[in-house]
């Protein structure tokens, strides 16, 4: 079940399915018929989304994104037969079939701010970011802003979150070009845009400019938004189709753990622009990926 927008939305909802799609297809199950997807076009409609699946005795339910964490609980809760894995669904209470897919967006968000600040010549970099009411885009952008300012402490950061609702917060890319546009008006000349359509729109305004850069969030982008590839020089990425395929495979095995699973945080290779990159960047970007692994660098988010 996905979160509002499109199954095809090159980000988020698009790599869960992908997940689904794998460990489908792992098992030999067919498309259309074993597993499917439903599409969720108003937040009112999560509950009942996954009620069709219920009603047909789907085995493994997974639900697409933090809002709709409450309504995944309660389907739990009520239906203890079925597994459900929740994308980006924190789960403060441990339901015995329910598993929340969780990453430390702040981790690979730190990583892309210092990589922004590395790459920028003008010192002012921005973030065009879905909605603060959700925790991963708040973390995405906290983590951004500190691995930029660590690297860089006169760097000038441009953050702008989207001012709707959860239903359009992520659904908005003319919103998400023309905030881009307004921070390159004030020189920023790396972009990264986190929101699903919202943020494609940042990369797709930042992509038909010279001489920037921009970075995407979730998937690695470069497959998943091939506009953005003029000026797309990685992705914070959240490791989410893996992370779908492995629990499902578990669930399959009776092996899924309730609680919460932590999936891979990092940044995305830098495909045709990994000549732009110095060595001296590279070597700084594994250093911190290495801290952050080890704990001996810190976010600071959620302090």
């Amino acid at each position: 079940v996905t979160d509002v927008g499109r199954v095809n939305d090159r980000s988020f909802n698009q790599s869960a399915w992908e997940g689904v799609k794998a460990a489908g297809d792992a098992m030999g199950l067919t498309e259309g018929d074993d597993y499917k997807y439903i599409e969720t076009s108003d937040s009112k409609d999560y509950a009942d989304n996954m009620q069709q699946f219920i009603d047909n005795e789907y085995d493994v339910i997974v639900t697409v994104g933090f809002a709709l964490g409450e309504a995944t609980a309660a389907a739990a809760k009520e239906n203890p037969d079925i597994q459900f894995i929740g994308v980006d669904q924190f789960q403060g209470e441990e339901i015995p079939n329910l598993t929340g897919l969780v990453f430390n967006e702040d981790h690979s968000g730190y990583l892309a701010g210092a990589l922004a600040a590395h790459m920028s010549e003008s010192d002012t970099i921005a973030a065009v970011l879905g909605t603060d009411l959700v925790p991963p885009v708040v973390a995405f952008n906290e983590g951004y802003i500190a691995g930029a300012k660590a690297t860089n402490p006169d760097i000038n950061i441009i953050s702008t979150y989207h001012p709707g609702e959860i239903s359009q917060a992520f659904t908005d890319p003319e919103w998400g070009a023309a905030t881009a546009k307004q921070a390159m008006d004030q020189g920023a000349d790396v972009i990264f845009g986190a929101g699903g359509l919202t943020g494609n729109g940042a990369l797709q305004e930042v992509a038909t400019q010279e001489g920037l850069w921009c970075i995407g969030v979730d998937s690695d982008q470069w497959f998943t938004f091939p506009a953005a590839q003029p000026c797309l020089i990685s992705s914070a990425m959240k490791l989410i189709t893996p992370g779908v395929e492995d629990l499902i495979s578990m669930a399959a095995a009776g092996e899924k753990p309730a609680g919460n699973f932590f999936g891979g945080a990092g940044l995305a290779p830098f495909h045709d622009h990994d000549d732009a990159v110095p060595q001296e960047v590279k070597d700084d970007l594994q250093r911190i990926y290495d801290g952050l692994q080890d704990g001996s660098i810190s976010t600071g988010y959620g302090s």
